[in-house]
């Protein structure tokens, strides 16, 4: 086992020297410059600023040991130290200027001190000529640290093994005890104490990271545990309203309807509500099957702006209807990309039946697309009554609903699902969606999807702007 833990320190500490060597070589490599002063002759100069202190211990480390020669193995500049470990020969330099890799090996100075050198080469600043570069460490600390170990190996293991053996059963047994009290802790959670954590022991070794890690997990149960626990209670309210309603609408009918019209009349109100029901049904399948991964995008090459375009079209009858203002703008063409062309149109109608549904008459809505680089951003924007800021971070919650403010009429009352939707869409493209909102002044969308597609624009590439009248 020493053995094995003596190897170990020994390919650690020279893993670590190599380390600092390319660290060192990384350096070099930036501070060093090989102008050209002409006749084919180089000089090397370094550009380190000495009055910046992280600067002048970068170049204390990288100068303790160097070596500087020109393709001819003619030394150029060398550290003091260096002269002490022997130049190398030209032979060696020439190879060394031949390969693309870094040379590795250790030598010793003439007092017999060990040094790891790395050599490889640096072009002169006109690019035209390889110059031989070599760093190096010592590794006197690194050899003096694996014999101390070898000494204290020597003198610790007789004395380990005459004492391990009394002394270990009764330290078993106290480092098992806050393991068994970790067990009957978690054999104590359940789904009614979930807020139960195990306190930490304040030592910092691994018993308390394994605590820490625990109480994590615990945590994150937790907050799964009442997502789960609302959604529940959302969606039975949710169910539980439109279901009472149409049998409080049918008890009525039974007790009060005389005559066939009036029959007629509760039965539409209760197939209204039936809908309603029927739509949050849908819309909580289609939803929880979109976030568990159930509904896989059919992705396939499309132009966004003429997608886009060709849906806001669509919504113009119903924006005129409304007496709302609605534009369309985008570059044309805008690059392709890889889209599922359902779930986009179902994320634009969503957002754009909001707009028109919280535009007033007389409003203005602007949809335009654009190319950003290798993203797509897409803007909704309208003038309608906004959002109020403490809102905002919940708009995209299952069943969230902005209520209406005092003396302002509330537009007809939505599942609260279309934005939790909208959100999954974008996020299920690799995209991103945020939301700028001021009360009184509007709200504003944006979404940005990853292209993959060419993105090159030409100079006939126009500005295309579709407009609905107020």
């Amino acid at each position: 086992m020493s053995l094995l833990f003596r190897q170990n320190l020994a390919s650690n500490l020279d893993s670590q020297a190599r380390d600092d060597l390319e660290q060192n070589w990384a350096i070099l490599r930036g501070y060093l410059r090989l102008n050209h002063e002409g006749d084919n002759v180089y000089k090397p100069n370094w550009f380190f600023d000495l009055e910046d202190p992280e600067e002048a211990a970068a170049s204390a480390r990288v100068k303790k040991a160097y070596f500087i020669a020109d393709p001819n193995g003619k030394p150029i500049e060398a550290a003091k130290a260096w002269e002490t470990l022997g130049n190398d020969s030209p032979a060696d330099i020439k190879k060394v200027l031949k390969s693309n890799q870094a040379q590795w090996r250790q030598v010793k100075n003439s007092a017999g001190v060990p040094y790891l050198i790395r050599s490889s080469y640096v072009m002169s600043e006109d690019n035209k000529v390889r110059f031989y570069v070599a760093i190096g460490q010592s590794q006197a600390e690194s050899e003096d640290l694996v014999s101390r170990f070898n000494l204290l190996c020597l003198a610790l293991i007789p004395f380990g093994m005459l004492t391990g053996f009394g002394t270990g059963w009764i330290f078993a047994g106290r480092a098992l005890k806050p393991v068994l009290e970790i067990a009957r802790a978690a054999q104590r959670i359940g789904g009614s104490n979930l807020s139960l954590r195990i306190p930490a022991h304040g030592t910092g070794d691994e018993l308390d990271y394994l605590i820490e890690t625990f109480n994590q997990m615990i945590q994150r149960l937790e907050v799964s545990f009442n997502q789960a626990r609302q959604f529940s209670t959302d969606v039975s309210h949710e169910l539980r309203t439109p279901i009472t309603v149409v049998r409080g609408q049918l008890e009525v009918a039974l007790m009060t309807a005389r005559n066939e019209e009036d029959f007629r009349e509760a039965i539409e109100t209760s197939l209204g509500d039936i809908e309603r029901l029927s739509q949050i049904v849908r819309a909580l399948l289609l939803l929880s099957q979109a976030e568990t991964g159930q509904v896989v995008l059919q992705k396939h090459k499309l132009d966004l702006v003429e997608m886009l375009e060709t849906h806001v079209d669509q919504f113009q009858i119903p924006a005129e209807g409304a007496d709302v203002y609605l534009r369309f703008q985008g570059l044309s063409p805008v690059c392709e990309g890889e889209f599922d062309q359902i779930q986009l149109e179902r994320m634009m109608s969503n957002l754009l039946t909001n707009a028109i549904k919280f535009t007033p008459p007389g409003g203005t809505i602007q949809v335009s697309v654009e190319n950003q680089g290798d993203t797509a951003q897409i803007v909704v924007g309208d003038t309608g009554r906004g959002i109020p800021a403490k809102h905002l971070p919940h708009i995209f919650d299952r069943f969230y609903r902005v209520p209406g403010e005092k003396g302002q009429a509330t537009p007809e009352k939505g599942l609260g699902l279309g934005l939790s939707f909208v959100a999954w869409i974008a996020r299920a493209h690799g995209g991103t969606i945020d939301v700028l909102s001021q009360p009184g002044k509007g709200t504003t969308f944006t979404i940005r999807l990853p292209l993959n597609g060419e993105c090159a624009m030409s100079a006939e590439d126009a500005v295309t702007t579709r407009s609905g009248p107020a």
